[in-house]
């Protein structure tokens, strides 16, 4: 069994920041990608920012330069450092992982339940 739960989302006013994390537990034997999603009410899940085992990044052109991704392998946490938040940054955030659990052949996607982040004017 594997599970990852987020945390650290909330209500914040817009310019403010937010850091949220997820971590991954159970049976796993390797983490590749780690990313965070989020989900506008009304609009499609989307990625906002991936990281790579080794460190490397992705971002979503609408989060360049206000967010940032990192991990701790160790812990098996993914991090999502959100500064400058926008109106339009409200959503669920969910996090993901491809991992292969012990015992294991193939890599799956797993995903955490999400946590609300909701930006005021």
């Amino acid at each position: 069994q594997v599970h990852l739960v987020e945390s650290g989302g909330g209500l914040v006013q817009a310019g403010g920041s937010l850091r949220l994390s997820c971590a991954a537990s159970g049976s796993i034997f390797s983490i590749s990608d780690m990313a965070w999603y989020r989900q506008a009410p009304g609009k499609q899940r989307e990625l906002v920012a991936d990281i790579t085992s080794d460190g490397r990044t992705y971002y979503a052109d609408s989060v360049k330069g206000r967010f940032t991704i990192s991990r701790d392998n160790a812990k098996n946490t993914v991090y999502l450092q959100m500064n400058s938040l926008k109106l339009e940054d409200t959503a669920v955030y969910y996090c993901n992982a491809n991992l292969i659990q012990i015992g294991g052949v193939y890599y799956d996607l797993y995903w955490g339940r999400g946590t609300q982040v909701t930006v005021s004017s």
